[in-house]
């Protein structure tokens, strides 16, 4: 029987989120886009202010899985929201309720930071992820597309006169 747990990242942390973020880009088929480094994810972890926080899973010790989410504010609601940027969990060790544990243990968290709702995104081909998210009790918005600006479009955008 394994024992799975999670706790904070921490500094030394670093080189298997950064790992996993690897290997989930090239899961997503998103892997020329990754441009972190140990260095980035240390400033936006643990810089002051961090930009964002972690959790990580361990199964008998090893890290296995990670979550990497910060807050948002709802107008509408007028309560800070908690937003899942990434999750992953290493191949050989899905199958086993860890990435539950993860949505649950964020969710404890967004419920303790009276947060007034718990958010992420998923691709459209990723139908494995859709139907678990679902089972989770999930609504997948279809109406909502998500948009942005990055490189050269942001600059031009920021620029004056723009």
């Amino acid at each position: 029987m394994s024992a799975f747990s999670i706790r904070p990242a921490q500094p030394s942390d670093l080189a298997h989120i950064h790992g996993m973020i690897v290997e989930l880009a090239v899961f997503e088929k998103l892997e020329h886009m990754v441009v972190a480094t140990e260095a980035m994810l240390h400033e936006g972890l643990f810089g002051a202010p961090p930009a964002c926080e972690a959790i990580i899973g361990e199964e008998n010790g090893e890290v296995v899985t990670f979550a990497l989410f910060f807050h948002n504010f709802s107008t509408f609601l007028t309560k800070k929201g908690l937003y899942l940027e990434d999750l992953y969990v290493k191949q050989a060790h899905r199958g086993k309720g860890f990435g539950k544990q993860m949505l649950v243990k964020l969710a404890q968290l967004a419920v303790e930071r009276n947060c007034g709702r718990f958010e992420w995104s998923v691709l459209d081909w990723n139908e494995p992820a859709i139907n678990f998210y679902k089972a989770m009790g999930a609504d997948i918005l279809p109406d909502w597309r998500v948009c942005r600006v990055s490189g050269p479009a942001l600059a031009q955008l920021a620029a004056p006169n723009a």
